[in-house]
């Protein structure tokens, strides 16, 4: 039925909802561009800032961008790109993917998406499938032999680029998980560091997005349509121990809202003295002539918290106090 043979009053009706309709989509990719500006200032901000505190890249500096073809990577590269017009120093971009020659593997995605950047890039292609298919027994997680495989293959050609710098994509909850794992698997306290030396002790291997939460590069991921190529050697493996951790601190996202942040300021705010490392700290030698070292006893006094991370003596009706009962439950549990 066509418009014109409605009742007056309902084609009224019809010409506003349409109008409505192309008013909304007119308005989407204004509401999408604002998002994206945005979510692309504040992951520049963390980037930025990272580089800064960790002295991640210098005057001169050519860094080799490692790229997997997740989100993670991609966003990695675009702000590196931002940052590189915009930074104070001069510094150079090279994007490298490493083409394992999983069955399926879309080759031609990364080419044609780094050539339309006109980002200087390389594709190392190397069959490492084959290798850790025929070396670790079925139903056994791949990741341990895959990423030593990849290590030693990146280290190369960053050897042969001359790469200063080797960037990898992981973010803050990548370094908790990490934390978490060693923890509970390991016998750790220990995590992935924004700033190291290669297992090789050639390169210096830094993580921009150190300071980046993932569900904000899942965001930007999505808004800058990234063209995603999934891990079909890995992302397989839901039983895996880190995908376990990452639900369990989802979890505690949702209910516990700050409980992530909180854990990675304590990862940024380490006291020695206060832990049980006789190699850190010489517990030995302390004697009644030492003083007081960072508090003393009243470390453990009830302390408050303020919004599940930062601490504070100011606010006092804002402050959540954990009642002293709680904290020795906490203590005690074996």
């Amino acid at each position: 039925m066509s418009t014109a043979s409605l009742p007056h009053s309902q084609q009224k009706q019809t010409t506003k909802t349409n109008t409505n309709t192309n008013t909304a989509k007119k308005k989407a990719p204004q509401i999408k561009n604002v998002q994206l500006t945005k979510l692309e200032k504040k992951l520049r901000h963390n980037v930025g800032k990272a580089i800064a505190q960790y002295n991640m890249i210098e005057d001169g500096d050519k860094i080799m961008v490692c790229m997997s073809g997740g989100k993670d990577s991609y966003a990695m590269l675009s702000i590196l790109m931002i940052l590189k017009e915009l930074a104070p120093i001069k510094f150079d971009l090279i994007a490298v993917n490493l083409d394992q020659k999983q069955p399926g593997f879309p080759e031609h995605i990364l080419p044609e998406y780094l050539e339309s950047l006109g980002v200087e890039y390389r594709i190392v292609e190397e069959d490492t499938y084959s290798i850790v298919k025929e070396k670790v027994p079925e139903g056994k997680t791949t990741c341990s032999l895959c990423s030593r495989l990849r290590r030693a293959l990146l280290y190369k050609a960053a050897k042969a680029e001359g790469a200063t710098k080797i960037a990898l994509g992981h973010h803050r909850d990548d370094m908790i998980e990490t934390l978490m794992l060693n923890m509970f698997y390991g016998g750790k306290l220990k995590a992935m560091p924004a700033k190291l030396v290669s297992d090789n002790g050639e390169h210096v291997v830094i993580r921009p997005l150190a300071f980046c939460k993932e569900s904000e590069l899942i965001q930007y991921a999505a808004l800058k349509n990234f063209p995603i190529i999934p891990c079909n050697l890995c992302g397989s493996q839901p039983n895996m121990q880190r995908q376990n951790i990452k639900k369990m601190l989802n979890e505690w996202e949702v209910n516990f809202p700050g409980r992530i942040e909180s854990m990675f300021t304590a990862m940024k705010n380490v006291v020695p003295s206060h832990l049980c490392d006789g190699e850190l700290f010489d517990f030995k030698n302390i004697d009644s002539n030492s003083g007081v070292i960072n508090g003393g006893d009243t470390a453990f006094d009830q302390e408050p918290f303020v919004n599940g991370s930062e601490q504070s003596t100011e606010g006092l009706s804002e402050v959540v106090k954990f009642p002293t009962e709680n904290i020795l439950d906490i203590v005690e549990i074996k």
